[in-house]
C-alpha cells in the first residue's frame, strides 16, 4: 500500500481517556481502594446499566440542571424509545431499589457501584465526557448518624488513597419545611440583579443553581445573597448539628461552607463536597448528599437516602499532584526464558503450575537470546527470572535468579513452586 493510501488510524472520541499500561495499573489499584473501603463499611454491590430512560434522569436528577439541560448523551434506541447513557449513579439505583423491592427488606439498604458515567462536557484536565466514579447509597433511614457515615467513609476512602492535601466542605441544603421561605427570599434578591435571561430562567426554575453559577461576574453579583443556612428549620439545624457534631467525634475535619451546591437537584440537608487545590479549576474530587423524597418523585415510598459519588480520575490526578501512588511497578512476580524450543514447552508448563498456584508469572515469546529475553523481565517488574537451558532441561532443574539480590540458585523443577511461594512472602 502506499503511503498517500494508507488508512488514517482512529483516535479515542474527544475528552474520553484511555487508560494504558502502566497507568492502567493505578487506575484499577485506585478504583479497587475506593471499592474495597465500601464493602468494609457493609456496603454491597450493585451493577447499573449503562444506559436508562431518559425520563429516570430528567425526573430524577432535575430538568433545571446543567446535567439535564446541556450535558447528556440522549438518543432514540431502535424501537424510537428515548434512552441516556447515565450521567450519574443515584438515580440508577433508586430505579433499581424500587424495581427489585429491595426497600422491602432490612433498611438501610446499602449499595456501591463503579464504572463509568457520561456527561458532555468541554474536556479539560479532570473534566472528561467519559468519567469514572465509585458511589454508595445508603437508602430508607433518615439518620444523622448514616449522614457522618457516608461523609466519613469517603474521607477514609482519599486517605486510603495516600491523599492528605484535600478539604471537606459541608453544608444543609433544609428541606420542604424551610426551603420555601428561603426560595421565596433568594428569589428576590436574584430577581433585583441584572441577570441574563437564561440565568433570570434558571432563578424561576431552581434559585439554588444559580448560586452554583461558576461565571465571576455572577459570583460577585450573588455574593451577598441569602444563604440557606440562614433558614434552617430548628429540625434542619438539629440534623445537621448532629452530622458535624458526630464527625468531629470521629475525627474528620471539615469546613462549613454555607454557599455550597452540588449540581444535581435532588440533594437535601446534609450536602458535602472534597476539594483539592492541586488540580486547578476542576478541584472537586468527589461530594454528595441527603436527597429525601427522590424515592417518592420515582414512583416509590417515601423514604430519605444519602450517597456519594467519588472521581477515580479526579482521585489519579490528586494522587500524581501529591506524588503518591499504589502500585509498585510490577506486572508479575515471576518472569520466565527458554533457550530452545525444547525448553520453552517445558517451561509454559512450568508458568502455568505457578499461575494455578496463585503466583504471577509470565515468560518470554519469539526468538529474543538471552539478554533480550532478561529485559524483558526487568520490563516486567519481576523479583525473579527463571531460565531453562538444553543443561536445565538434562537435570530437571531450573536457574532462578532473584532480580532483587541478583543471587543465583538452582532448583528442581518439583520444588519449584513451593519454593518460589516461600521466596515471594512478605
Amino acid at each position: 500500500m502506499t503511503e498517500s493510501k494508507k488508512l488514517k488510524a482512529f483516535s479515542a472520541p474527544k475528552g474520553v481517556p484511555d487508560y494504558v499500561p502502566a497507568h492502567s495499573a493505578e487506575f484499577k489499584a485506585v478504583q479497587n481502594t475506593l471499592v474495597a473501603e465500601a464493602h468494609r463499611a457493609g456496603y454491597e454491590h450493585i451493577e447499573l446499566p449503562i444506559f436508562e430512560d431518559t425520563g429516570l434522569f430528567a425526573r430524577g436528577v432535575g430538568e433545571s440542571t446543567d446535567v439535564v439541560s446541556k450535558e447528556m448523551y440522549t438518543f432514540p434506541d431502535r424501537g424510537g424509545r428515548s434512552v441516556t447513557l447515565r450521567p450519574e449513579g443515584t438515580a440508577g439505583v433508586m430505579r433499581s431499589v424500587i424495581e427489585h423491592n429491595l426497600d422491602r427488606g432490612q433498611l438501610p439498604v446499602k449499595l456501591a457501584y463503579a464504572g463509568p458515567f457520561f456527561r458532555y462536557e468541554r474536556p479539560q484536565a479532570g473534566r472528561y465526557r467519559q468519567l469514572q466514579q465509585v458511589g454508595v447509597e445508603a437508602i430508607g433511614v433518615d439518620d444523622p448518624a448514616l449522614d457522618a457515615e457516608v461523609v466519613a467513609l469517603a474521607d477514609r476512602s482519599f486517605r486510603a488513597l495516600g491523599l492528605s492535601g484535600y478539604r471537606l466542605e459541608i453544608t444543609s441544603l433544609g428541606d420542604a419545611t424551610c426551603r420555601g421561605a428561603y426560595r421565596q427570599k433568594l428569589q428576590e434578591f436574584l430577581f433585583a440583579l441584572p441577570l441574563d435571561e437564561a440565568t433570570r430562567q434558571r432563578a424561576e426554575l431552581n434559585p439554588l443553581r444559580v448560586l452554583d453559577d461558576k461565571r465571576e461576574e455572577v459570583k460577585e453579583m450573588t455574593a451577598d445573597a441569602p444563604l440557606m443556612l440562614d433558614y434552617l428549620s430548628p429540625e434542619c439545624r438539629e440534623h445537621f448539628e448532629t452530622v458535624t457534631g458526630l464527625l468531629d467525634d470521629m475525627g474528620v475535619s471539615y469546613q462549613i461552607n454555607p454557599r455550597l451546591v452540588r449540581g444535581l437537584d435532588y440533594y437535601t440537608k446534609t450536602c458535602f463536597e472534597f476539594v483539592h487545590d492541586g488540580l486547578g479549576a476542576q478541584s472537586g474530587i468527589g461530594g454528595g448528599g441527603r436527597y429525601d423524597g427522590l424515592m417518592k418523585q420515582l414512583g416509590g415510598q417515601d423514604l430519605s437516602g444519602i450517597g456519594y459519588g467519588l472521581g477515580v480520575d479526579r482521585a489519579l490526578l490528586a494522587m500524581q499532584a501529591e506524588g503518591v501512588s499504589l502500585t509498585t511497578g510490577a506486572r508479575v512476580d515471576v518472569f520466565g526464558v527458554g533457550m530452545g524450543a525444547d525448553a520453552k514447552r517445558r517451561l509454559a508448563g512450568l508458568v502455568n503450575e505457578l499461575r494455578v498456584a496463585g503466583i504471577s508469572a509470565d515468560m518470554s515469546y519469539g526468538d529474543r537470546g538471552l539478554k533480550g529475553a532478561m529485559k524483558g523481565a526487568d520490563r516486567a517488574g519481576a523479583s525473579f527470572a527463571l531460565v531453562i537451558g538444553d543443561r536445565e532441561l538434562d537435570n530437571d532443574v531450573v536457574a532462578v535468579k532473584d532480580l532483587r539480590s541478583h543471587e543465583q540458585q538452582e532448583i528442581s523443577t518439583g520444588a519449584l513452586v513451593e519454593h518460589l511461594r516461600q521466596a515471594l512472602r512478605p
